[in-house]
């Protein structure tokens, strides 16, 4: 049985007459891997940082096992900004970066006082190539330049630097608060690979669904004050979550009945209400207590009246865009967008996605070429950037400025304040000042503010970034239903195969390619065609074809050892997602023991280790093929 590495026990955080949470207590063990859901401002990143010491709590006992190293992501980190972007990994002080530093100081004093001594540890530690290490996880992450000053860098740059050190500090607990934020799809891949092949233990705060998914053998809920713990994966976190609302709501339901019959005995005269009365009246007042709790019932959807759209909505006529030789963005791009069309922009950071946003709605000029947008067409749009509030003002002041109700079509209207609900700004939180909202609640309520415009063309710039999952499938289900145009950038993969029906991806260097499906189709599309090309590959090179084009010097064929593993590896994929499937049903099944679904919970991450890395490898042999 693994060691508890940390435990936490009637813990409580209060901020004013606020309580974020009271009594919460849990435990976590070597190599287990947490992630924590809650709805913005309910205290997710209030807890990390209490774990962590950065903040203090009122009640409750807090024990790591001695000796623990514990390494934390912010989730807005800051370095000094005259540091480069190596200094700034070795911000994070760990054994190997103090020893690094002791024989750096070494080598800058006179004589080199202890050189044989330190020489030796650095040889013990494999402190030689640590460097080398922390530059291959800056490239993983798409940063290059090494010596590049912190001021220089943008949040999610800086967001970036600061999770490689905390990588290398190799700690015992890895605490992290967002970890996917300001990461492409390539970089989100890759650290889910890093983190399930790893050996410490992990609490996380992500609203990356697949990530938890993928990731986590353990998710904990922090809700309504109360913590609550489920021993799986999100998707069995789901089920289960589900059968605790329905257990509750029945109980209230039966307490509700039973409170009614109870009431009319109250209001009967007290001659009239027999022998015993102090003792029932004492359980009615329990009674109408557990009555009285809030029945937590299906969210409404969403579905506000948007303006009218014409049939023309915006042509791209060879919009062309580039920022000097070595940075184009677009290259005669052509495209008309189709009415009711929902498109989801994916492709790497720096591929020009915001740009080609901005472009179209005039906030960059293209270098040749034009956009022609429809008459009709009034655009909502949510930007990375966010919008800045008064910090004086209130929620509900903020959304009146706008407009005191919101038109939901067929005569009926909502208040702002019932509008605000549906995004989960309860009554009492409507009257809280901006300056007091998390990061997270002021995204929310900048999401408030463009939806409720009624545009009838929305366009989302990275929308899912510091939204919790509750208000993610609130928003789902209003795109879902949205009787307008859609253009979506986003690196939350299970949010795009929920809203979007095809894809533009930016590929770099001006080549755009449109894909018809959302993103888990794409890449199984990607998959296939890969196969084909495999399949095909001996045939055509046993018997070329007439008026086939000379091939670049640089490409290549298979080779048969290549075709060989190429072949095996597609079933050894076939046979790992089975598993999965297997497995995953295991745990959402409800009937396995506690030691059934740990073994099981251990198996899945490195079960989806070993198809990730298969995949990987199928994926390079798959391009080789298709080149050649």
């Amino acid at each position: 049985m693994a060691a508890t590495i940390l435990d936490v026990q009637g813990l409580t955080k209060a901020i004013g007459d606020l309580v974020l949470f009271s009594d919460v207590s849990f435990s976590m063990s070597e190599r287990q891997r947490t992630g924590l859901i809650a709805k913005n401002g309910a205290g997710k990143t209030t807890l990390l940082n209490i774990i962590c010491g950065d903040e203090d709590y009122n009640d409750g006992q807090i024990v790591f096992r001695r000796d623990l190293r514990v390494g934390y992501l912010p989730q807005y980190p800051a370095f000094p900004p005259e540091l480069t972007v190596m200094e700034a990994c070795f911000e994070h002080a760990n054994a190997t970066t103090e020893l690094i530093k002791a024989y750096e100081h070494c080598l800058a004093t006179p004589g080199n006082p202890g050189l044989e001594q330190l020489v030796e540890r650095m040889d013990q530690a494999q402190a030689w190539d640590y460097e080398a290490r922390v530059k291959q996880i800056l490239s993983k992450l798409k940063i290059d330049d090494f010596d590049a000053r912190v001021a220089t860098l943008s949040g999610g740059q800086v967001k970036r630097i600061a999770l490689a050190g905390v990588l290398m500090m190799e700690p015992d607990l890895l605490v992290l608060d967002e970890p996917t934020n300001h990461l492409d799809l390539d970089m989100i891949e890759w650290l889910e690979q890093f983190l399930q092949t790893s050996s410490f233990a992990l609490l996380m705060v992500t609203h990356d669904r697949y990530f938890l998914d993928r990731v986590c053998n353990q998710i904990m809920e922090l809700d309504a004050r109360q913590l609550y713990v489920y021993n799986g994966n999100y998707s069995y976190y789901l089920e289960k979550r589900q059968q605790r609302i329905d257990a509750r709501n029945s109980e209230i339901e039966r307490a509700n009945n039973l409170y009614r019959r109870e009431l009319e005995w109250m209001r009967r005269t007290p001659s009239a209400r027999g022998h015993k009365a102090r003792y029932r009246e004492e359980a009615f007042y329990e009674l109408e207590q557990r009555a009285h709790q809030r029945i937590e019932e299906k969210r409404t959807r969403l579905e506000l009246k948007s303006a009218y759209i014409g049939n023309k909505i915006f042509e791209a006529d060879y919009i062309s865009k580039a920022f000097g030789p070595d940075k184009i963005i677009l290259k005669d791009f052509f495209y008309t967008f189709s009415r009711y069309e929902k498109m989801g922009i994916v492709g790497n950071n720096g591929t020009g996605k915001t740009t080609f946003i901005k472009l179209l709605l005039g906030l960059e000029k293209p270098d040749s070429g034009r956009f022609t947008v429809g008459e009709t067409v009034r655009f909502g749009y949510y930007s990375q950037e966010g919008l800045q509030f008064r910090e004086d003002a209130k929620v509900i002041d903020i959304v009146r400025d706008i407009a005191e109700y919101v038109d939901l079509g067929g005569g009926r209207h909502l208040s702002a304040s019932q509008f605000l609900q549906h995004f989960l700004f309860a009554p009492d939180r409507q009257y809280t000042y901006v300056r007091k909202l998390s990061g997270g609640e002021r995204r929310r309520l900048y999401l408030c503010t463009v939806l409720m415009r009624n545009p009838n063309f929305l366009v989302l710039d990275e929308p899912t970034n510091d939204l919790d999952i509750i208000t993610l499938q609130v928003l789902e289900e209003y795109l879902q239903a949205f009787h307008g145009c859609v253009i979506i950038v986003s690196h939350d993969r299970y949010f795009m195969d929920k809203v979007v029906d095809h894809l533009l991806v930016f590929q770099g260097q001006g080549v755009v390619k449109d894909f018809p499906g959302n993103y888990t189709q794409f890449r199984e599309e990607m998959l296939k065609r890969g196969a084909v090309a495999a399949k095909d590959e001996p045939q055509e090179s046993a018997k070329p074809k007439a008026n086939v084009k000379t091939k670049s010097p640089q490409a290549r064929k298979l080779s048969y050892k290549e075709q060989r593993e190429f072949q095996q590896l597609g079933d050894d994929i076939d046979r790992l997602e089975q598993e999965k499937r297997e497995l995953e049903a295991a745990l959402c099944s409800g009937t396995l023991s506690v030691e059934e679904i740990t073994a099981k919970s251990r198996r899945l991450p490195q079960l989806e280790a070993e198809l990730d890395e298969k995949s990987m490898r199928w994926l390079e042999l798959s391009e080789i093929a298709e080149g050649g």
